[in-house]
């Protein structure tokens, strides 16, 4: 680890994250949520939060993929996505369903603004994000897909979210010091 200059995990709770959390609705797979910790370590999240049916640590199923990043990141539980939702818009917090609707806008094509904090959800890998919550976000983004199958799984729409917010706002030059 000293070779590839990674934090301890100390060092990542006192460091600086990006302005980002990810909100879990009702995900069913706990490999899928120790996913959206390692990606949420990569890329210094602020917090996750693991709503509805979403398992939580520890778990032998989370951290098989989580591979620690549950010391590092940190969760919070939440039993109604909308009230993690209510409590994000409350600290200022601009949320963004990840879902295919009518109308959603191609995440290619969104631009966050520097400055701001946002939230991203993903939804259930068979249901998608509840419709309440679609209903309650700021923004509804898409990927574009070109192929013949209409949906990612969940751990892959996450890295290719993340990925996009974190260069789109500029943070990886800050981090890479």
């Amino acid at each position: 680890m000293d070779e590839l200059n990674r934090l301890s995990v100390d060092e990542f709770k006192s460091s600086d994250k990006i302005p980002l959390v990810i909100v879990l609705d009702n995900i069913r797979s706990l490999n899928n949520v120790g996913s959206a910790f390692r990606t949420s370590d990569a890329f210094r999240i602020q917090k996750i939060y693991l709503c509805g049916i979403t398992g939580t640590p520890p778990h032998r199923d989370i951290q098989k993929t989580a591979l620690g990043a549950t010391d590092s990141v940190e969760w919070e539980y939440a039993g109604s996505t909308l009230d993690a939702i209510a409590s994000l818009k409350q600290q200022g917090f601009t949320i963004c369903s990840m879902e295919q609707v009518e109308e959603s806008t191609k995440l290619n094509t969104f631009s966050p603004k520097a400055g701001e904090q946002y939230a991203l959800v993903f939804g259930n890998e068979v249901f998608g994000v509840e419709e309440e919550v679609i209903l309650a976000s700021d923004h509804v983004l898409e990927i574009p897909q070109m192929g013949t199958k209409h949906s990612l799984n969940i751990s892959v729409s996450m890295g290719i979210a993340i990925w996009d917010f974190v260069s789109k706002l500029g943070v990886l030059a800050p981090l890479g010091e």
